[in-house]
């Protein structure tokens, strides 16, 4: 499978319900309607809507007009993990984005994305780059901040009326702060109060993912930046990360990131 994906929906005649269940779909919308149903509600996208479709979501009575012309922008989830720039606003967005997934764009808003997307075209339908992943990981990142800063004025009212949301995300502002030493999901419970069971709860209804897995996120996101200094020796990392030893910092590599420190070194120089 690959890693990024982009068609039209009427020059290349795909849509997107046939790659939900493998990708995040990024959806920008030029003519014509698409309708759906998601979480018992009824949504649908017309001409200037961005819409994305998460891969854990469940839709339902998807149908299209027969002059539904759209660019569909399809990034694997590994991807996304491995060039999410920042993780605060990509759970806001996340938990935002999951209730509303259709968003109306304004005149400056549909420009910018417009832009967004005719730098992925460019760039996925010219192969061959030798820095391929590294030059779209880099659009997804600006195209993540658009989105985000798009988004922002809907997303702070949302987290204002949501206490339970309000929650998960004091238990990830505590997660990246602390998770260069702290990796436990007892430790943040205790910090916040709550019971590990209740977190462990919270994370889950909101986000469909353990607590323990947004740590290891977060804990993979800082091992990133510090491998990527070509400056910082293993045990300048192992101290920077709070790890008992070069053999701890490896075995926590391989089951979070699937990668050795030396491996990952070896791939971004």
């Amino acid at each position: 499978m690959q890693d990024y994906l982009i068609y039209n929906t009427l020059t290349d005649f795909v849509l997107p319900d046939a790659f939900h269940k493998d990708y995040h779909i990024h959806l920008l919308c030029k003519s014509g309607k698409m309708s759906f149903f998601c979480g018992g509600k009824a949504f649908k996208a017309t001409a200037g809507d961005f819409l994305i479709w998460q891969m854990t979501t469940e839709f339902a009575d998807i149908s299209y007009s027969d002059d539904f012309d759209a660019t569909l922008l399809m990034i694997s989830n590994p991807f996304l993990r491995r060039h999410n720039p920042e993780m605060i606003w990509a759970t806001k967005g996340y938990m935002y984005i999951k209730e509303h997934p259709v968003f109306r764009l304004d005149r400056d808003e549909l420009e910018i994305i417009e832009t967004d997307f005719r730098q992925f075209y460019q760039r996925i339908r010219t192969p061959g780059s030798l820095f391929g992943e590294e030059i779209v990981g880099s659009l997804l990142a600006i195209l993540l901040y658009d989105m985000w800063n798009i988004y922002s004025r809907e997303i702070e009212k949302a987290e204002i009326e949501d206490i339970t949301s309000r929650r998960f995300l004091r238990f990830l502002m505590s997660v990246q702060e602390n998770c260069r030493e702290q990796r436990e999901v007892a430790w943040y419970a205790r910090e916040l109060g709550l019971a590990p069971k209740y977190l462990s709860g919270i994370s889950k209804s909101i986000t469909g993912r353990p607590a323990g897995d947004w740590i290891d996120s977060y804990a993979a996101h800082e091992l990133q930046k510090l491998l990527s200094d070509q400056r910082l020796t293993l045990t300048d990392i192992v101290d920077a990360m709070h790890f008992s030893s070069q053999p701890a910092l490896t075995r926590y590599m391989k089951r979070v990131m699937h990668t050795t420190p030396s491996e990952f070194r070896q791939k971004t120089k």
